[in-house]
């Protein structure tokens, strides 16, 4: 039973996203700013299919563990990949919004960004780094996207709005700050902590799965929302 619940939480980055798409096919007024989200979910399920299919390779297919070239005997790339697109479209989402704090700023921060990822798998990190994913590139982006969030809420209470919680954006937002908050310090450590606690620190992987499978259901909540 146990052995069968960790399959599950191990795939969880795949299935939990059939949450919010559930929710999406059913969702008939598009929402403007809703569109990245959607585009993300879809783009995500296709990443996160590779990364369990690449895990999984041997125990599922009898797949060769090193196959050629070697870097697609790992899906750390994938999770540098993931990182990438969820920032590019949730920061898409944020830039949709109808706030007007912060809006230049929200606008060249992805442009920052850009040219940092560039110059840092350029000059100092691997993107296909066969033993880990970019710890610098996960935190980095979970922190920006945590201080997105922080201009929303307090664009927020600048507001005050009363019935924020009918509103799709605020779950978006909501279900992202869990995730980001609880994995900032999970991605700035992880490949550290691994090389000394392996055991542990596989084990804290887990809470990232947990936490993503949290903001699918946030998610999913947004795109209910829509539809009313």
């Amino acid at each position: 039973m146990n052995n069968v619940l960790q399959q599950l939480l191990d795939c969880s980055e795949m299935w939990a996203l059939f949450i919010p798409l559930f929710f999406m096919t059913r969702d008939t007024k598009k929402i403007s700013y809703l569109r990245p989200v959607r585009i993300y979910v879809y783009t995500a399920l296709a990443i996160s299919l590779l990364i369990i299919l690449i895990a999984k390779r041997n125990q599922w297919f009898g797949l060769p563990k090193e196959p050629e070239p070697e870097w697609l005997g790992s899906n750390n790339f994938l999770y540098n990949l993931h990182s990438v697109i969820r920032f590019l479209f949730f920061s898409w989402f944020f830039i949709l919004l109808d706030q007007k704090m912060f809006t230049t700023v929200k606008k060249t921060i992805p442009i920052l960004f850009s040219f940092c990822f560039l110059i840092n798998f350029i000059f100092f990190e691997d993107f296909f780094n066969y033993w880990s994913f970019s710890g610098r590139l996960l935190s980095i982006e979970a922190t920006i996207l945590l201080f997105y969030c922080l201009l929303y809420y307090m664009h927020m209470l600048n507001d005050d709005e009363s019935s924020f919680r009918k509103t799709p954006s605020f779950w978006v937002v909501t279900g992202l700050s869990i995730y980001v908050v609880i994995n900032i310090p999970i991605f700035l450590f992880y490949m550290a902590l691994l090389k000394q606690f392996q055991d542990f620190t596989v084990g804290i992987w887990d809470i990232h799965n947990i936490s993503y499978i949290i903001l699918c259901i946030f998610l999913g909540k947004a795109f209910y929302e829509s539809r009313k």
